[in-house]
């Protein structure tokens, strides 16, 4: 098993957004140095908590001070964008990687940023699969392209000035393009199906409860079938709120503290979930009321904390539960006491992962 690092970034409103920034960069740093194989980056616009607008402009703020890491746009909103602008970028950003460039893909989930970008009440999913469709033809496509579609009409046939390069897109360094990546943030997800069917890779979020975390590799597996892909568990990753500690009462203290940053964390995606009159996601039984999806439960279920050796036996039960997977995606959260937050990251890959990995070599793979 792997480890790689996710962030959407998530930061309590009154701090200072350079600082924020300066964290943000730093988690990367630090996980490409302690060896961590991928780091994914989320986007969001209109959310001074989630910070981050454009993953793709942060990639690049990060891509010449990194060596080894793998960065991922953790994802790029199709609908919100144009695809001519999400295809040049892409295909740029994968140059200044030079081949360490993830596209992470999806139609966006932040309904403030829908509202903004006027696509609220339209059918975002049908954009999403557009843009996509759009930007591939670019890339494997000639100027002046002529592709035509419901949402976005792609030409530069009256333009055009072939010798001078005008009217051209860029076209990405891997070839045909970046291993594409979709996250699945709900049971039994279709869109899982519909993405293995195109050869693409999932990860599933760390905010869903093991019971439906498992339900992803089946789709998974059943997309692969239909689109005649091998389904390989290696290229599954999934996405985990964790936190290590010298010893068990530090971690408890710092993730499962209502008011600490694992606290505000879950605390402000159960206010925007409730905001929109579904929860849901959060439930292991769907029988649950509504009102007994609190914060302390999210805490209690969603978190893995404590001890190296506490945090070694609850990865290994969340595997047996989910089955096997490839990559872990250790969470990033606020870096509210940065020594500890640091020493966190530090101990999965110095001391857990290798536990973990030990432990899965010694026994018997999950099927």
């Amino acid at each position: 098993m792997q480890l790689g690092f996710f962030t959407m970034p998530m930061h309590p409103p009154g701090r200072n957004y350079t600082e924020t920034l300066k964290e943000d960069r730093a988690a990367v740093l630090l996980a490409d140095e302690l060896g961590y194989s991928e780091a994914y980056i989320g986007e969001h616009v209109t959310d001074i908590c989630e910070s981050i607008p454009s993953c793709l402009a942060f990639i690049a703020s990060v891509a010449d001070a990194t060596r080894q890491i793998k960065l991922g746009s953790g994802t790029v909103n199709l609908p919100n964008n144009h695809p001519a602008q999400v295809a040049a970028m892409v295909a740029m950003v994968d140059h200044m990687l030079e081949g360490r460039f993830m596209f992470g893909i999806g139609p966006g989930g932040l309904r403030s940023d829908m509202e903004m970008m006027g696509n609220l009440e339209r059918d975002r999913n049908a954009m999403f699969v557009e843009s996509i469709n759009q930007i591939l033809a670019m890339w494997s496509g000639d100027a002046p392209y002529n592709i035509q579609g419901k949402f976005w009409n792609i030409t530069t046939a009256h333009t055009m000035i072939r010798e001078a390069g005008q009217g051209i897109m860029l076209k990405p360094y891997q070839k045909p393009h970046p291993p594409i990546i979709v996250t699945a943030v709900v049971p039994h997800s279709r869109g899982l199906v519909e993405a293995a069917k195109r050869g693409w890779q999932p990860i599933t979020a760390n905010f869903l409860q093991p019971v439906w975390a498992k339900t992803h590799w089946p789709k998974h597996e059943e997309g692969c079938k239909l689109g005649g892909h091998p389904a390989d568990r290696s290229n599954w990753r999934v996405c985990k709120s964790v936190f290590v500690a010298e010893d068990d009462a530090t971690a408890r203290r710092y993730a499962k503290d209502p008011n600490g940053p694992y606290g505000f964390y879950y605390r402000n995606l159960l206010i925007k979930r409730m905001g929109h009159g579904n929860v849901d996601i959060f439930k292991h039984d769907l029988a649950m009321p509504n009102s007994a999806v609190t914060l302390e439960y999210l805490l209690d279920t969603l978190v893995i904390c404590g001890s190296v050796d506490s945090v070694v036996e609850q990865i290994l039960a969340f595997r047996e539960t989910i089955g096997d997977f490839g990559t872990l995606l250790y969470a990033g959260h606020d870096w509210a006491d940065v020594k500890l937050a640091r020493r966190s990251m530090e101990l999965m890959a110095e001391k857990v992962m290798p536990a973990v990995n030990a432990a899965i070599g010694g026994g018997v793979r999950i099927s």
